[in-house]
């Protein structure tokens, strides 16, 4: 059996990915997991999968954790209660799921610790790309991607060559905003930015798939995931979110990867890769199927050009940017920011962060 460890068992991606072990008990088991605060649904996990070790994010909440189990396991806590649940022994595979910078020293310990990475922690390579893919390559291990769009072109670029490859094409939904009027957006709601036309995902990466910041960060992403120059790498806003990310080649074909908007499909790929499982996603009903593409409107989605302009700058940029997202959309989800106003606060940091480079 695959020993998995679950860093951030309690969000949509954790929750997603124990999803698919359940449907598989016989193929994986679940050797450690990492959370935040939910300690109410950690302790049914806990309960549910036992797992060796547990981390939390603080030591009351582990010692609360603790006297609320009749047989607890080992159970860290903050830092380095995760980069240990990262690097347990009898885990073959670790899934990098925690949200934003936080997940990047875990996942380097898993990196080091010799496990294979699912990632669905896109701020690893925002903020360390180079030297992310630098450890994976020193340690022998695979990064698997879990972000929808890379899995996507991971699968349309197995089999070929990668000289033989064009450009790679990022799809975006276009968020709940894509058409809404202009002068709105500086009124627009908490309420109304977390509701996604099409995935479910954590209060963080909606907003930003709602200013498409987040496709920004798959460029960076991408960029070191798959060796590619800024300028082969396009995005296209897909309202549909059938076509989940696509790669031309040379010769002018265009490989696509389609499927239900449900994060378990790729989940489920980077958990099985080389082999394909059933993930309990629905099957695509091609009758009547409408694909839309079009080009982002760059006044109505600013924040994809500062992603380009901070991988363009290179240094210390690209986090920067990453550690201004985090505040502001944390401000703005708590109304001390205009929803508008979170790109204003991004530039700004990268202004600064471009003239210190």
């Amino acid at each position: 059996m695959k020993g998995i460890a679950i860093l951030g068992s309690t969000g949509s991606i954790g929750r997603s990915t124990l999803e698919i072990i359940r449907m598989h008990p016989g193929r994986f088991r679940v050797v450690s997991l990492a959370a935040g605060n939910n300690i109410a649904l950690l302790k049914r996990q806990i309960e549910e999968f036992k797992p060796a070790y547990v981390s939390v994010l603080a030591e009351k909440a582990a010692l609360r954790l603790k006297r609320s189990l009749k047989r607890p396991p080992e159970i860290g806590f903050g830092i380095e209660g995760a980069k240990i649940a990262a690097s347990c022994a009898g885990a073959h595979m670790a899934v990098s799921a925690i949200s934003g910078a936080a997940g990047l020293l875990p996942t380097l310990a898993a990196i080091r610790a010799g496990k294979d990475i699912a990632l669905a922690n896109k701020e690893t390579l925002v903020m360390a790309g180079a030297f992310v893919m630098k450890e994976v390559e020193r340690a022998g291990v695979r990064l698997l991607p879990v972000d929808s769009e890379h899995s996507a072109l991971f699968q349309a670029m197995a089999g070929h060559r990668r000289v033989d490859v064009r450009r790679i094409i990022l799809t975006a939904s276009g968020g709940p905003f894509l058409k809404t009027r202009m002068e709105r957006l500086k009124d627009v709601t908490p309420e109304q930015a977390l509701r996604h036309p099409r995935w479910d995902m954590g209060k963080k990466i909606t907003v930003d798939s709602a200013t498409l910041m987040n496709k920004g960060f798959e460029v960076i992403e991408a960029r070191w995931l798959f060796d590619m120059p800024l300028d082969g790498i396009s995005v296209f806003i897909h309202p549909q979110s059938i076509v989940h990310s696509m790669v031309e080649f040379v010769d002018g074909s265009v490989v696509a990867e389609l499927g239900s908007a449900d994060m378990k499909g790729p989940i489920a790929y980077a958990l099985s890769w080389p082999e394909r499982i059933d993930a309990g996603v629905e099957r695509l009903d091609f009758r009547g199927l409408k694909l839309e593409f079009l080009a982002p409107p760059a006044k109505r989605f600013p924040c994809l050009a500062l992603a380009r302009h901070a991988l363009k700058a290179g240094g210390a940029c690209p986090a920067a940017l990453n550690a201004a997202d985090e505040v502001a959309v944390e401000a703005f989800l708590k109304r001390k920011l205009r929803f508008t106003d979170i790109y204003r606060v991004l530039a700004r940091v990268l202004e600064r962060a471009s003239s210190a480079s």
